[in-house]
């Protein structure tokens, strides 16, 4: 990310609340394949007049809700514990995480990280579109559409990545963690979403120079994700990099008709 990155003046109001916002719990996932050029990641870019990051390129993710809390799904990978202590928070809340992770992804791309069992993945996730509508409806839970089809999470198919705190400027606030995983083999990303109005493959450096000509916005933690992966090169070499995730809450100072973003 460059070290002068502005943004649009009117995504801040231009006086901020004398009390900031308590942020919500969120995740975001970096769906990864490797592409003839590298690691490609999968793009949203959301509808404009959204209340919250309007006509931005994202990854898939969203607040985590109730549902989300449901701890009858089947669970394989690191527990909820192991969890925990990476994102310092409790089993519970972080078990919360792991399967809002899971569930935005299938939502949000059709992407469904879960199998018959904890040595296996969904190849085709076409079958499962009335419960993605379901979820996306708030009609059930994660746990409740897994149990209902003899699946279980795979959370070991998920790796920590960072978390970002939205500023204290915003009116609108977010405490998201940053997961990456691989797509499965056989599955495909589809975009099918509401929230978006296009999806695209791209590796980090087109992705950048896109926002870099103006084709693109692009917020600071996508922005760095993106550099951060793009510099591993390979969907492996960022499955296998160990990361210590720790809060980062960028500054936005104000600067005329832009903002300018300081990471402190």
């Amino acid at each position: 990310m460059p070290d002068d990155m502005t943004l649009p003046g009117n995504l801040v109001p231009a006086s901020p609340a004398a009390q900031p916002a308590q942020p919500r719990d969120a995740v975001t996932v970096v769906l990864l394949r490797d592409g003839a050029d590298g690691v490609e990641a999968f793009l949203l870019r959301r509808v404009k007049g959204m209340a919250f990051a309007g006509g931005m390129t994202v990854f898939p993710g969203g607040g985590v809700d109730q549902r989300d809390a449901d701890t009858s799904a089947a669970w394989a990978g690191p527990a909820p514990e192991w969890w925990g202590s990476v994102f310092g928070v409790d089993p519970a809340t972080a078990r919360a995480f792991v399967c809002a992770a899971v569930r935005e992804t299938f939502e949000e791309s059709g992407v469904l990280l879960a199998g018959p069992d904890a040595n296996s993945v969904v190849a085709d996730t076409s079958a499962y579109a009335d419960a993605r509508r379901q979820l996306v409806d708030r009609e059930i839970s994660l746990a409740q559409f897994l149990a209902n089809e003899g699946l279980v999470l795979r959370a070991d198919l998920l790796r920590p990545w960072a978390n970002w705190v939205t500023p204290l400027e915003e009116p609108r606030r977010y405490d998201t963690r940053f997961f990456v995983a691989a797509l499965p083999e056989g599955q495909r990303a589809d975009g099918e979403t509401t929230e978006a109005t296009d999806a695209s493959w791209q590796t980090p450096a087109e992705a950048i120079q896109h926002a870099q000509d103006g084709r693109r916005m692009l917020m600071p933690p996508t922005w760095r994700t993106l550099d951060e992966i793009g510099a591993l090169g390979t969907v492996e070499k960022v499955m296998a990099e160990e990361r210590s995730v720790e809060k980062i809450i960028p500054k936005l100072i104000r600067d005329g008709d832009t903002i300018r973003v300081v990471l402190q």
